[in-house]
């Protein structure tokens, strides 16, 4: 080989080094974060209640995309059985797709043979089997101690907060004392949680109330994350990869640009409409595959809406999609929150409408008898 040859391949070599080689900066050693998962669930939560693959999967691919090594642990260890879940969605996927992720879930660590010193951070994923198993385990309380007084960041979300309230510093102190905390609303869990509240021991919100946390929260079921340090809480699933995102910060690192999902893209929208951004409604509109969730989530608010602007919010997301979602239940509450507001010929036409579809739809045909 001459000279000339030689310089070709060492560029060659350079070259692919810079543009192929993981970005990891050379100045810090590889980070390693623990994730938690409920070890509770049986049959995809129709026993009983497991972890939320989803925000699993959401956090996992934060994690990974920012080059952090990761392990899994459960309070018992071994496989672990989620909710139900939708596989095909993307970031589900790509986990499914991840042997050494799938590997992981079918033998999680136990909590018990976990050494706290292995790890910058701890991440808990929720779902309603973390209010059984998670506020119970020692092993866990004492890994997520240590962690924090090693400067260590501690995230949860959902109901992965449910893992603190029992948590107590070396000074006596539970770790959410005093601190900005949130999780599951009891709002939240009045509309989605009934198939487990009446058998929780506790409801989260009040638990870290109890505990000294100063909770805060958003509107139902959008974003909200609490950071108060090295602690940092998200409040539901649509906030998992802000909490996320707010570890890998917390340990030091500049989190890589992620992929944005569309579902999360909608529950932003939704919060800067409600937030007084008329065009983040008219942005939602333009993504017609999203409009079955913003149908939905109106239809949610509207049970919770207190002030007629919060009603009428919540009557324009579900006009939004009314058309695409073509559903009665729907078509009642557009009606009533519409007689609600003193909008009573919208709220005929609506009833005669959904009459000309289904001409013996009983309650259309009670409310108009009523109030026409």
């Amino acid at each position: 080989m001459n000279q000339l040859q030689q310089i070709i391949k060492l560029v060659s070599i350079l070259l692919a080094m810079m543009f192929f080689a993981p970005q990891v900066d050379a100045g810090s050693d590889t980070k390693r974060v623990l994730m938690v998962l409920s070890g509770y669930g049986q049959e995809q939560g129709k026993l009983t209640p497991g972890y939320e693959f989803d925000e699993f999967s959401k956090a996992y691919q934060i994690f990974s995309d920012n080059y952090i090594s990761i392990d899994i642990a459960s309070p018992q260890g071994g496989k672990v059985v989620a909710d139900e879940y939708d596989p095909q969605k993307p970031y589900n996927a790509a986990v499914l797709a991840d042997k050494g992720a799938m590997a992981k879930l079918d033998n999680t660590i136990a909590t018990g043979d976990v050494n706290a010193k292995d790890y910058q951070g701890i991440f808990i994923v929720g779902g309603k089997g973390a209010m059984f198993d998670l506020p119970k385990d020692a092993a866990l309380q004492q890994l997520i101690k240590e962690i924090y007084q090693q400067q260590g960041g501690v995230a949860a979300v959902c109901h992965g907060p449910a893992a603190l309230v029992n948590v107590k510093l070396d000074n006596g102190r539970y770790l959410v004392a005093d601190k900005a905390i949130n999780g599951f609303t009891n709002q939240e869990e009045r509309l989605f949680g009934k198939k487990w509240v009446n058998d929780f021991e506790f409801m989260l919100e009040d638990k870290l109330q109890q505990r000294g946390g100063k909770f805060q929260s958003s509107p139902l079921m959008l974003s909200h994350v609490a950071v108060d340090g090295q602690l940092i809480t998200g409040q539901n699933p649509t906030s998992t990869v802000a909490v996320a995102t707010e570890l890998v910060k917390q340990l030091g690192l500049t989190p890589v640009e992620s992929e944005q999902y569309d579902e999360d893209v909608t529950m932003t929208l939704i919060a800067q409409y409600l937030a007084g951004n008329d065009e983040a409604l008219a942005q939602v509109a333009a993504m017609p595959e999203q409009l079955p969730l913003v149908g939905m989530y109106g239809f949610y608010y509207n049970k919770v809406a207190e002030q007629p602007q919060q009603q009428q919010h919540a009557l324009t997301l579900m006009r939004a999609a009314q058309q695409a979602l073509n559903n009665p239940v729907l078509d009642m509450q557009i009606a009533k929150t519409q007689h609600k507001l003193g909008l009573e010929q919208e709220a005929k036409a609506t009833l005669t409408q959904l009459l000309s579809a289904k001409p013996d739809y009983q309650p259309a045909l009670d409310m108009l008898k009523t109030n026409y």
